[in-house]
């Protein structure tokens, strides 16, 4: 059939499941139909909007049956913003999809695997709102002064001033800093001109020190008025100590630029995670949902089988969170990353919990982990918790050449994961693979997967 001949149709369609992205799917004869917002065992009827070779994309125009699992979507900028795909699901629902997400990633990718490898239940939240710890929104002109998210799909900014997953205190303070921006009548960011000063405001709170960081990313280091916006910000609210100042000047789906400026106050503001302490720069990488990373942990922990006597590799450590999470039940933890204020903290971090058996380098994993092994360093299992992009080809050569027995695979992609599975069976058996729920409302997946060396 010409898929071009559906562009407009109304089709009645039958929902099967739920896509990697939270879209409805389901098939118009062989042609697969995607449909956001639709649930699993939903009869509706949809209009197609785009063709494409394989599917085609379609819009809800009505309801015939109704999915016992939709709920009413708490917030009022939702399908708008583009932040959440999943608050018209119950939670229970959200969980399930979590675990099938990345069963359809092992089925497309790793086919020969997916049958035998246990997906045990997502790891919920009892609250599975105002859990992130990070704001990060946009500021553009366009037409007047916003601050808030893109509308999915485009850059039309949707003001937001009340996002029911964020931490309300890093809402209240956006929301004060936004307001002294306006009275200052500070130049923001206009995209079609690529003119403007203030493109994005970051604000890091932490879950139980309630300390607060801003971090004002600009298009040049110069900014007029800025000392007086500095300490208008500082006198707004109680909870911020550090006051930072980035500079990205590319036109880049980046945030953040290379230079980081200290503006006022500390440079790092404390986090706990499991009764240890963590200083957090500007730049530092730190999980969005502070609750659900002492879980995730936890279940590392356990598909590690850590032993006193371990040796454990924390490749991509980032501020080292996992490596010092597993250091007091090991012998030592050998970490690495390619940004160096990223090791810097770790070694802090390391310093100041008094964890005298971690070791931390600069640099790309593959490369170092060769290094240790020749130097004959005992590696007993390693951590990786790698980007969306998943693991890069020379560390999966590293583990083909230095037979590291326990493994353990900590994945914000099904896909990638799904993939470098694939590759990695040749070397390791899937254990399991723990589904824990770090972003409610959304249909972000993040896995803990055991593996350990065949004979």
């Amino acid at each position: 059939m010409n898929n071009q001949s559906l562009l407009n149709q109304t089709l009645r369609l039958k929902v099967k499941r739920l896509g990697i992205n939270g879209e409805g799917i389901a098939y118009y004869k062989k042609t697969l139909v995607f449909i956001p917002y639709a649930l699993p065992k939903e009869t509706v009827l949809a209009r197609v909007t785009k063709v494409k070779q394989n599917y085609v994309e379609a819009t809800l125009v009505k309801f015939e049956t109704i999915s016992k699992e939709r709920v009413k979507p708490r917030c009022p900028h939702y399908a708008k913003c583009g932040g959440c795909q999943l608050q018209h699901l119950s939670y229970e629902g959200q969980l399930a999809f979590k675990a099938d997400v990345i069963l359809q990633a092992l089925e497309r990718y790793y086919p020969k695997g997916a049958k035998n490898i246990s997906i045990r239940p997502t790891i919920g939240m009892d609250e599975p709102y105002f859990y992130r710890n990070k704001l990060q929104f946009q500021l553009r002109y366009q037409k007047e002064r916003k601050m808030g998210l893109f509308q999915e799909g485009s850059h039309t900014l949707v003001p937001i001033d009340d996002c029911c997953v964020q931490d309300p205190l890093t809402q209240e303070i956006a929301n004060s800093v936004f307001q002294i921006l306006n009275r200052f009548e500070a130049s923001f960011y206009d995209e079609k001109t690529h003119r403007g000063l203030f493109k994005t405001l970051m604000v890091r709170v932490s879950k139980y020190t309630r300390e607060a960081q801003v971090v004002l990313i600009t298009t040049k280091k110069n900014v007029p008025q800025l000392e007086r916006i500095v300490q208008a910000i500082a006198k707004s609210n109680e909870a911020i100590i550090s006051i930072m100042q980035n500079v990205q000047p590319d036109k880049t789906s980046l945030i953040m630029g290379e230079e980081t400026i200290h503006l006022w106050g500390k440079e790092t503001i404390r986090e706990y995670l499991e009764e240890q302490h963590f200083d957090l720069s500007a730049r530092s990488f730190f999980q969005l949902n502070t609750v659900q990373t002492e879980r995730l942990y936890e279940e590392v922990r356990k598909a590690l089988q850590v032993q006193p006597n371990d040796t454990i590799i924390d490749a991509y450590c980032g501020v080292g969170t996992i490596g010092l999470s597993v250091a007091p039940y090991v012998k030592a933890v050998y970490g690495m990353d390619i940004i160096p204020s990223a090791i810097e903290n770790a070694k802090k971090n390391a310093q100041q919990l008094e964890n005298n058996n971690t070791h931390y380098e600069a640099g790309k994993a593959e490369v170092i982990i060769q290094q240790w092994v020749k130097e004959g360093l005992p590696v007993d299992g390693m951590i990786v918790d790698p980007p969306r992009t998943g693991l890069d080809d020379t560390l999966l050569d590293t583990l083909q050449a230095y037979p590291i027995p326990k493994l353990v695979y900590v994945s914000c992609n099904p896909s990638t994961l799904a993939k470098d599975l694939n590759r990695l069976s040749s070397l390791y058996e899937v254990q399991y693979i723990q589904s824990v729920d770090m972003f409610p409302q959304t249909a972000r997946a993040e896995a803990v997967v055991s593996l350990t060396r065949k004979n």
